[in-house]
This record gives C-alpha cells, sequence and structure tokens, in this order.
C-alpha cells in the first residue's frame, strides 16, 4: 500500500480567500520521517465529494490525513461526512465534552449547542488531542482529521499524530545541475530509473537567459546508492559531453 495522502477540505482554500499552509506542513513533515504523499486533494464543504474522497484515499494509501471542517459553523461537515462514508453513526464523544466543558468554563465565551458540535465525533474513532483550543480531531480507520487552522493543525499533527507513525528513516536529497533541456535527457533518466527504482528521480527544467538546463533531484532513504546513482549518471554525461554541475 503506497503510503500517504491530504485532504485539503474548505471552500475558503478554492474561492482563494483563504491561503492553504497545512499540505505544505504535512507534507514537509512526513517527508523527514520518510513517509511519501502521493496526492493532495482540495475539495469543497460537499457531502457526497467529502465521502467519495475519503473512501478512495482510504482504500489506496497506508495514510489519509484530513484538515478542515470539524468546526461549530453549520457549513463544517467533516465528521458527518467521513461518518457516513464509513457506514458508522456521529455520536456526542463523553471525552470530547468533557474536555470542551472543561476549556469553555475557563473562557468568557458560552458552550452553546454550536459549539458542542464539535463533541460529536464518528462511533469508534479515536481522538486527536488538541492543545490550542480544546476542540479534537479524531482517526477513524486509517484517516486522521484535524483542525483547518493552520496553529492548532499543527499543534495536533506534531504531538498527536507524527508520534503515532510508521516512521522509514530520513529521506535524502542530492541534485545535478546539466546544461540541456529536459526533452534531450529525458530517455538516459529513464534508463537510469528503471535500473535504480528505489531512488526516485525528477528532473526540472530552469532557464536563465542565455543558459538554460535541467535541474535532477536524487531522493530516497539510502544516501549511498544516492551517491552511486549519480555517478553512474555523470559518468553517462560525461561519455555524452553534456556539460553538469554538481
Amino acid at each position: 500500500m503506497n503510503d500517504a495522502a491530504i485532504i485539503i477540505i474548505g471552500n475558503e482554500i478554492l474561492s482563494g480567500r483563504t491561503l492553504d499552509q497545512n499540505a505544505n506542513f504535512i507534507a514537509k513533515r512526513c517527508t523527514k520521517i520518510g513517509l511519501k504523499i502521493s496526492e493532495i486533494h482540495v475539495i469543497p464543504d460537499i457531502k457526497k465529494i467529502i465521502k467519495d474522497i475519503v473512501r478512495k484515499t482510504s482504500a489506496k494509501y497506508k495514510y489519509v490525513f484530513v484538515t478542515g471542517g470539524i468546526g461549530p459553523t453549520h457549513d463544517d461537515i467533516t465528521a458527518e461526512s467521513i461518518a457516513s462514508a464509513f457506514r458508522s453513526k456521529l455520536i456526542l464523544h463523553k471525552k470530547a465534552k468533557s474536555l470542551l466543558k472543561e476549556y469553555y468554563k475557563k473562557s468568557d465565551l458560552e458552550l452553546n449547542a454550536n459549539r458542542m458540535k464539535m463533541a460529536h465525533i464518528p462511533k469508534g474513532s479515536m481522538l486527536i488531542y488538541n492543545p490550542v483550543s480544546a476542540a479534537p480531531g479524531f482517526k477513524i480507520k486509517n484517516v486522521w482529521v484535524m483542525a483547518g487552522v493552520p496553529k492548532i493543525m499543527q499543534a495536533m499533527f506534531t504531538y498527536y499524530v507524527e508520534p503515532k507513525l510508521s516512521k522509514k528513516g530520513k529521506i535524502f536529497f542530492e541534485e545535478i545541475k546539466i546544461y540541456k533541456a529536459e526533452g534531450e535527457i529525458a530517455h538516459i533518466l529513464t534508463t537510469i530509473q528503471n535500473k535504480f527504482p528505489e531512488i526516485e528521480i525528477g528532473s526540472y527544467p530552469f532557464m536563465l537567459p542565455p543558459k538554460y538546463g535541467t535541474n535532477i533531484v536524487f531522493k530516497g532513504n539510502n544516501k549511498a546508492l544516492i551517491k552511486k546513482v549519480i555517478k553512474q549518471t555523470q559518468n553517462i554525461f560525461k561519455e555524452k559531453k553534456i556539460i553538469f554541475d554538481a
């Protein structure tokens, strides 16, 4: 099974009113512990779309990270949508209720019916604690559901999600720059990639007039193997008189 996918839920992201920071944060944290993010979805607050995307990614990936739509407002429908996706019931979670009561007791705000909505969690879920504003997220099956507010999501992920993830070890990156268009060296990279499938090879064109070329990035868990792959790639470039910078 593939490593992970990210689902960002919120009409405010799609409209451009709010800049998404969550996908970038989660992707960086996952890269540090060796988990590869293969898909990122940004979707609206529409129940059918949430259900469909969550079901598909849950079946395809080991981890699915969801942010947004678990607050107290009318359009926060993530919890009920995900409960429906897994044929679960949305229930008032006793521990979640207790956390909210304790939090609001110390504030000037009333724990009204709208705010109590945040204590309704799909049955059978595990809570993801929220050290910032108390309202918890939840984990159901392999889907981790967190707040959309970046500061809150980051605290939830760092302290309560990341420690429970399988760590594959550090991911290493190495890069070389060549002064050829990527279309002229694609066949070379294809050959190298097929020979070393454990190393991910990416090519990214650049243009610095009058120069142009391609940055080639080698990524993987094995630093020694990356260096070996780079050496073989450089030898091929030397044979073909392709200029490169290490």
